[in-house]
């Protein structure tokens, strides 16, 4: 590590936030003008992207007389660490935590910052960046560096499984073995869009077995089988694969659950055409539903370890999950609602 200096069921619809949110969070909190920026960046997408990010960090922050340090990652084990290393700093100087990389990389960094109580920001350097997009921040590295001089800082919504945070979706069962495969191509082929919808493609035609597994809400229990299950906390991803109510209810304090029904590989292959066109509410092979607390458990009652992905990042944690929306919000640097908007649309 380097341092520089410089058609669905629906549950719950309707429920308020678990943090309310005061007419000044809704207004934006305004930082002060000498804030310092912590930036933590993982190298695994390049050493010539973290120069590249460097470059902008010192013409843009450096012109503007702002402080500034950037942590680069080379081992991506020591990323928690560091984050957690740079938001005690930025919170002990009343600065902002910002993450340089991927939803993955963004998700570890933003969760040092809600434990720190600290204000975070991105610089989106990813390839999807569904967490960047959804605020409206934009994707040019000079652009979202120079909205960290006079962006508010918005309250937003979090969600955990377990102990572990994600800001864009968690899930288990076949989308972790999907993500894991779209790595291997990644590694072989590059990293582009078309390259992980050719590994989903290929991953969906392999065999795949369904989950059985108890959903406790509202103190009733449902026993849901599927290949998958779903949990988004992204409006434009779950806008983008058909589910228009699930989006909405995100910005009502709730997480949006998704899993298809028992279907073989053609028909999964089939929801996955649906989703990609963005119809995916259009099937009748899909349960959805909308929550802020579910647990998740075997019917086995075992505390069996699962493979989970959050965020594209996967780890295994021992059953029950307990998926949740965070009981206080992520203070992200971005646009104002309506310049938000206008950059998401």
């Amino acid at each position: 590590m380097s341092s520089v200096h410089g058609k669905s069921q629906r549950n719950g619809e309707g429920s308020l936030p678990m943090t309310p949110i005061s007419a000044t969070d809704a207004a934006g909190q305004p930082l002060a003008a000498d804030a310092p920026f912590f930036i933590v960046m993982n190298a695994g997408s390049g050493r010539q992207q973290a120069d590249a990010t460097r470059a902008v960090l010192e013409r843009e922050l450096g012109a503007a007389g702002r402080h500034f340090e950037m942590r680069v990652v080379d081992d991506p084990r020591q990323l928690e660490s560091v984050a957690r290393e740079a938001a005690s700093a930025a919170a002990a100087q009343d600065g902002v935590l910002v993450g340089a990389g991927g939803d993955g990389t963004l998700c570890t960094v933003a969760h040092a910052a809600l434990d720190a109580g600290c204000p975070f920001a991105v610089l989106p350097r990813g390839t999807f960046n569904y967490f960047s997009r959804d605020h409206g921040i934009p994707a040019d590295l000079d652009e979202s560096t120079r909205l960290l001089l006079d962006a508010r800082a918005y309250p937003v919504q979090v969600g955990f499984v377990n102990e572990r945070m994600f800001i864009v979706n968690a899930s288990l069962g076949l989308y972790p073995r999907l993500l894991e495969d779209r790595e291997t191509y990644k590694r072989q082929f590059g990293r582009s869009r078309l390259v992980a919808l050719w590994s989903a493609l290929s991953t969906m035609l392999k065999p795949h077995r369904h989950l059985r597994l108890h959903l406790e809400h509202e103190g009733s229990t449902t026993e849901v089988s599927s290949s998958t299950l779903f949990v988004g906390n992204n409006r434009l991803q779950m806008e983008q694969i058909g589910m228009p109510e699930e989006a909405r209810a995100l910005e009502q304090g709730l997480l949006a659950a998704i899993a298809p029904r028992p279907v073989g590989r053609l028909m999964h292959l089939w929801l996955s055409l649906h989703g990609a066109a963005g119809r995916l509410s259009d099937s009748d092979h899909v349960v959805s539903f909308t929550f802020e607390r579910i647990v998740v458990t075997h019917p086995s009652k075992k505390r069996r370890l699962v493979k989970i992905a959050t965020d594209g990042e996967i780890t295994r944690l021992r059953m029950p999950l307990e998926f949740r929306v965070s009981d206080k919000p992520l203070l992200l640097l971005k646009p104002e609602p309506a310049v938000a908007q206008a950059n998401r649309s």
